[in-house]
């Protein structure tokens, strides 16, 4: 009889419950339940419901236990950054903010009072964006100080997931790095920055690297959903996941985790920390078993997601494809990094607004902004490889994509255009696997994250796209995952 693990994946557009079993060196995948999620504004602000993240949450588990596929262990992945704070009875305290609310704007500048921008890089090698925690904490110092006074605990999302469910505090080490609170070098809370920066260290619990088994449920949790299991601490970063799951076979390689946001890098074995990192702007985040992923975020098919939704959903992403390809010799391009995508009023009018800004032709039709943007990020994805090589000292010929995006066949067939570099794309459902990985490794069903790898490659569908050729690339692999999705799916692959 087959074992089932569950893999509670939530991004910031959604959430799915996905139940995998392993049979035979193959993953098998079921999707169980899925929602929708998304910042609320109240109050001049962009917030998390938490209540109701937690209660689809519970959701999801139940339909486990109608569907009579009782899951062994459990693990939840998250984006990063947001956190919850809890006041001494455990509760939460004031409002989850996120990550594109505007409360941070201008505390870069008081950060740097304390401490220079080159040597928050030097001790945390993290790179230096507006909603990182570390300026979330400003900005609720100053706005809010009575919330940070009272607060016991601070917990990152899938950090308060998991208290919720059992009841213990702890920080899981995947998403801790991305505060730019924790050191690469003992890779704990760095307790001098802390101290300089006014901060309760007492605030911060204690934290372990994934794999970690935290406990049983609540007992009143494990009488509600008729069920219990252990609650393990994955890579609950859900980049650090989805780089579990790159399917390469080499040791070293070059992948991109594409969905709301793209995120382009290499794995390493220590941290790559210099002043050219730093004013190229990449970072080195908490990898599975220590590893450093050194990469550089890149807004990604956010851009495109916004515009559909202002347009209506008229279009399936199929189709605005099929558009920007028509308009492929529209010669405008964009930043997608530039701050005014992070969070426009409307999109649309961000793109042309730059355009004409930077004194380019103005995308007027669907297809010519649709094609400003696919072209812009696949350059940008080139652009950034080469900063890979020069930084890391080493060569790749080829990409992995994984993640929702790697469904996007007209922005992969692009990236492999640009980079001169064959592209392979799968699986779509990487945060989901390599969350499931973590939960294998754990319970000793899988030896190694090599042989994890493995079992990616020989359980899905991966399409491979040649830089010398154009279309929709050649199907390779085992084929045993979900369908395709629907091109530029909203997984995150967030920050």
């Amino acid at each position: 009889m087959a074992e089932y693990y569950l893999a509670v994946d939530i991004g910031a557009s959604g959430g799915r419950h996905i139940l995998a079993s392993y049979e035979e060196g193959r993953l098998r995948l079921e999707e169980v339940y899925r929602f929708e999620n998304g910042m609320i504004e109240r109050d001049g602000h962009l917030l998390w419901d938490t209540e109701r993240l937690f209660a689809e949450l519970l959701r999801g588990m139940k339909r486990c236990r109608e569907l009579g596929k009782l899951p062994k262990t459990m693990g939840i992945d998250t984006w990063a950054v947001d956190y919850v704070l809890l006041n001494g009875r455990g509760e939460q305290l004031g409002n989850c903010c996120g990550y594109r609310d505007k409360r941070t704007e201008g505390m870069e500048r008081k950060l740097a009072m304390y401490i220079p921008e080159r040597e928050l890089y030097r001790i945390s090698g993290i790179q230096k964006q507006p909603f990182n925690t570390i300026y979330q904490l400003l900005a609720h110092r100053e706005q809010a100080p009575e919330e940070l006074e009272n607060a016991e605990k601070l917990l990152l999302m899938p950090d308060y997931l998991n208290y919720r469910l059992t009841g213990i505090a702890r920080s899981e080490y995947t998403n801790a790095t991305t505060t730019q609170l924790v050191s690469p070098e003992t890779r704990d809370w760095n307790r001098e920055l802390l101290g300089v920066l006014r901060f309760r260290e007492s605030l911060f619990p204690k934290i372990m690297p994934p794999g970690t088994m935290l406990g049983e449920l609540r007992p009143e949790l494990a009488a509600e959903l008729g069920y219990s299991l252990r609650v393990l601490q994955v890579a609950s970063h859900d980049t650090a996941s989805a780089v579990m799951a790159v399917p390469a076979a080499e040791r070293d390689f070059l992948y991109l985790s594409s969905g709301t946001w793209s995120l382009i890098g290499t794995e390493l074995l220590e941290p790559c920390i210099t002043e050219a990192g730093r004013r190229a702007n990449f970072t080195n985040e908490g990898g599975y078993g220590y590893r450093c992923r050194f990469l550089k975020n890149i807004m990604g098919l956010w851009m495109i997601q916004s515009m559909r939704r202002e347009w209506g959903k008229q279009e399936s992403f199929e189709e605005l494809c099929r558009m920007a390809e028509e308009a492929r010799e529209f010669p405008s391009r964009v930043d997608p990094n530039d701050a005014v995508f992070l969070s426009p009023k409307s999109m649309t009018d961000a793109v042309r607004g730059r355009c004409a800004e930077t004194g380019q032709r103005i995308p007027e039709t669907k297809g010519e902004l649709a094609a400003v943007i696919y072209q812009s990020l696949a350059e940008s994805y080139a652009r950034a490889s080469a900063e890979i090589e020069a930084l890391s000292g080493k060569r790749f010929d080829s990409i992995y994509i994984v993640g929702g995006g790697s469904n996007a066949v007209y922005l992969n067939a692009l990236t492999a255009e640009k980079t001169g570099k064959r592209v392979y794309a799968g699986p779509a459902e990487a945060t989901a696997v390599g969350n499931i990985l973590a939960q294998l490794l754990s319970d000793g069903v899988l030896p190694d994250l090599s042989a994890g790898r493995r079992a990616v490659r020989e359980s899905f569908e991966i399409r491979e796209y040649d830089p010398s050729s154009s279309g929709g690339g050649r199907r390779r692999g085992a084929g045993v995952g979900r369908e395709e999705k629907e091109t530029g799916n909203e997984q995150d692959g967030t920050l």
